[in-house]
């Protein structure tokens, strides 16, 4: 990030048009920021950037945060933003939250996920292990609701310490909370309290991964 000084230095060629052949000064800065004197130099000295009075500025000049603080040009921050990324999505998997279901075909598309939405999967170097697919049921709700898309990590089959997961069992494919008890078995919770907890040994239990978005934080 730039220091203040180096953008105190922009800011002077951007009001120098007002000052036509006079020198600009850092008490102009300052005047165009809305800063007193006295606090624009404590601020220069300690190298404090005086950020709500930056961002004014620059919607006052039509001006990138961005480009003003890292030097970042607005066609490099639209080239980034609108990068997407393609995930795995078997549309006709539907991962129960109530009674067990099973896909009827896997039917594989991709879809398209923005770059900014790849942090909440781990980021690029787990998309090979990212899947998605449907939520049917309300045994998880509010968590997850009928038809939510949901995105799991096929790496993460741990159940130690407990979390979301899609598992499947002799009665189906589930989404549900799982945690590990201390006589080794399983209990698989629903978030709706209308279900009641199961208990199963973890040789019954096929661990597909971890449930890590639906475009969204799991919580």
């Amino acid at each position: 990030m730039n220091s203040f000084s180096e953008i105190v230095e922009e800011i002077k060629t951007i009001i120098s048009s007002d000052f036509g052949d006079k020198k600009v000064f850092d008490k102009d800065v300052a005047k165009a920021l809305g800063i007193s004197q006295m606090n624009f130099a404590t601020m220069k000295k300690r190298n404090k950037i005086p950020f709500n009075e930056l961002l004014d500025f620059c919607a006052l000049k039509s001006i990138s945060i961005n480009w003003m603080l890292y030097g970042q040009s607005p066609e490099s921050l639209v080239e980034a933003t609108n990068r997407f990324y393609m995930i795995k999505y078997f549309n006709d998997v539907h991962a129960s939250a109530g009674a067990g279901s099973e896909p009827l075909s896997e039917d594989v598309e991709e879809l398209e996920m923005p770059s900014y939405f790849i942090d909440k999967l781990g980021g690029e170097k787990e998309l090979n292990n990212i899947e998605a697919i449907n939520v049917s049921g309300d045994s998880m709700e509010p968590t997850f609701s009928y038809n939510d898309i949901v995105f799991i990590n096929r790496s993460k089959t741990d159940l130690g310490r407990g979390g979301i997961f899609t598992i499947r069992t002799d009665a189906g494919l589930f989404i549900k909370r799982v945690q590990k008890r201390i006589d080794g078995k399983i209990d698989i919770i629903s978030d709706n309290k209308v279900y009641t907890t199961l208990t199963l040994d973890p040789k019954d239990i096929e661990v597909i991964g971890r449930v890590v978005c639906r475009f969204g934080d799991i919580t």
